[in-house]
């Protein structure tokens, strides 16, 4: 065998290894599975909002991002608009909800739910200046007033059910809108997740306003916020086991840390 014939064969023996490394490695790689993630097209902050770049960034993209690391999966994000987020789950456009979704009945009959990975009351805001009293309990209280939501949130169905004919409920397409009427006068209140309120009462627009009253232990207003998943889907377990274990590890709170303004607004998910 001549020295030419031998380093073509050497050649052609390298290139055969090299390509075997990379089919391996690409095979290392797509055995990471891709979990598609499902957000409101929405901003949130400091939960989640995006940037000019399309990056997400915010508390529960933080958590998220350490649940797929538990998972081992990568995650892709795909922002879609609120009411199209769980008709995209059970089309299989997306694998699981991950959104700020509050676990409710109604919600359960047509998908699953992991364990919660935060609760936060539900809360009106309204101005300082405004002196009357208001109790959720006692609906009569917000008689002759305006209260702005959310329109298909639970926070809406719960207004639909406790306050109709007493107070005039104006729902609108975005939180930012209903703040912005707020701001502007035009609703006496906004009713929320104390948590969605951190952004707005912290900021100048928000600085002469404050929560007004809690409402609580109502089964509208649901069993604190989780990740949404098809039913039947194995998925909801594994991502329950996952953020149990960033409770206990430290994690949760790690990142909680991160956001100052969100400590007495949120808490552990049971």
């Amino acid at each position: 065998m001549n020295r030419t014939t031998m380093k073509s064969r050497v050649g052609a023996l390298i290139r055969g290894l090299s390509a075997a490394a990379l089919l391996v490695s690409g095979a290392a790689f797509a055995a990471q599975p891709t979990l598609h993630v499902g957000i409101d097209a929405e901003s949130y902050p400091p939960f989640f909002s995006k940037d000019a770049s399309g990056n997400w960034s915010g508390w529960e993209i933080d958590l998220l991002n350490a649940t797929c690391r538990k998972l081992n999966v990568t995650c892709k994000i795909s922002d879609i608009a609120w009411d199209g987020l769980i008709p995209s789950l059970q089309n299989q456009k997306i694998d699981v909800i991950w959104s700020s979704m509050t676990i409710t009945g109604e919600r359960k009959k047509v998908i699953d739910f992991t364990r919660a990975y935060y609760e936060s009351p539900t809360v009106l805001v309204g101005a300082k200046s405004d002196h009357k009293p208001v109790n959720c309990r006692v609906p009569d209280t917000f008689k002759g007033r305006t209260i702005g939501v959310e329109a298909g949130t639970n926070f809406s169905a719960f207004l639909d059910a406790k306050f109709k004919g007493v107070a005039q409920i104006k729902t609108f397409d975005k939180f930012d809108n209903a703040l912005a009427d707020l701001s502007a006068g035009r609703v006496d209140y906004v009713q929320e997740a104390k948590g969605l309120f951190t952004a707005f009462l912290s900021s100048p627009d928000g600085k002469d306003f404050e929560i007004k009253t809690t409402c609580q232990d109502d089964p509208v207003l649901g069993l604190g916020i989780g990740a949404g998943t098809r039913h039947g889907d194995k998925l909801a377990q594994q991502i329950s086991t996952a953020i149990v274990q960033l409770q206990n590890d430290g994690t949760w709170d790690a990142i909680t840390a991160k956001y100052p303004g969100l400590q007495g607004t949120i808490t552990k998910g049971q």
